[in-house]
């Protein structure tokens, strides 16, 4: 597969998750891929091991709260790579759990401070350079959550309601500058952070089965499908990868 040869790509949250699987999935594909992550060691790690085999990749540490610490990151993009072709805004957290009446009005906003003022740093690092060259891809990973309400999750529902916000936003205002912004929502995932929903033992979510979460992979197939040309076909929504028709698009199982 190379169909995204000659494309550089900026993963944000790329130190592990979906993050690493899709920085992984662009390069196989072509991409040159900038990881970043605040991990620095995990990212050095992965895009070592996508050199290795053959692909184009480097590892920056970024903090997406610190808006410079993205336009650094976009910067070197662009030096290292020769340009910006696809951001994918992943990076976000979910932790600490807690109902309304619980929770740590600091650990709320630090939430708020990765999960939406970090895409939006993305959109604002990104936007201006591929507004002057016509063109450009951004991912959003959104959820589920978008649109729900989940005992315990309302610092997560919240962020990711205002991120499906910012897609749609995005795409008014970028959308006649050749620019495509689309959200992807996989549903439940094998990740870390699945680990602390089930510790949890807060809302139906933390009662699931470990076996129905879908792989990284799957999210990362998705991404790629997205960024060679299927977005144009979901501009400024959220794509549910639950859709069997979308998983048949991707060439993903659909049970």
């Amino acid at each position: 597969m190379s169909d995204l040869t000659g494309k550089a790509a900026i993963i944000t949250g790329a130190s592990r998750g979906i993050g690493a699987a899709a920085a992984r999935e662009l390069a196989k594909r072509g991409a040159s891929v900038v990881l970043a992550a605040r991990s620095s060691d995990e990212i050095i790690r992965i895009a070592g091991e996508i050199s290795a085999t053959g692909g184009k990749a480097i590892a920056y540490t970024c903090d997406v709260s610190r808006y410079y610490d993205v336009v650094d990151t976009v910067k070197i993009c662009r030096e290292e790579f020769g340009g910006l072709d696809i951001l994918v805004n992943n990076a976000g957290v979910i932790e600490p759990i807690a109902r309304l009446g619980e929770s740590d009005p600091e650990d709320w906003a630090e939430v708020v401070d990765i999960n939406l003022m970090g895409v939006y740093h993305g959109l604002r690092a990104v936007l201006p350079g591929m507004e002057a060259q016509g063109s450009g891809t951004i991912v959003n990973i959104s959820s589920g959550a978008a649109t729900s309400a989940l005992e315990g999750w309302s610092h997560y529902c919240a962020t990711k309601a205002a991120v499906l916000s910012l897609t749609r936003c995005t795409d008014l205002e970028y959308r006649g500058k050749g620019i495509q912004v689309v959200g992807l929502s996989p549903g439940t995932v094998a990740t870390e952070m699945q680990v602390a929903i089930k510790a949890s033992g807060i809302n139906p979510v933390s009662e699931l089965d470990p076996s129905v979460h879908i792989p990284t992979e799957w999210v990362a197939q998705a991404i790629a499908w997205l960024c060679e040309g299927a977005a144009a076909d979901y501009l400024g929504t959220d794509v549910s990868l639950r859709a069997e028709d979308v998983r048949t698009a991707i060439g993903l199982p659909t049970s």
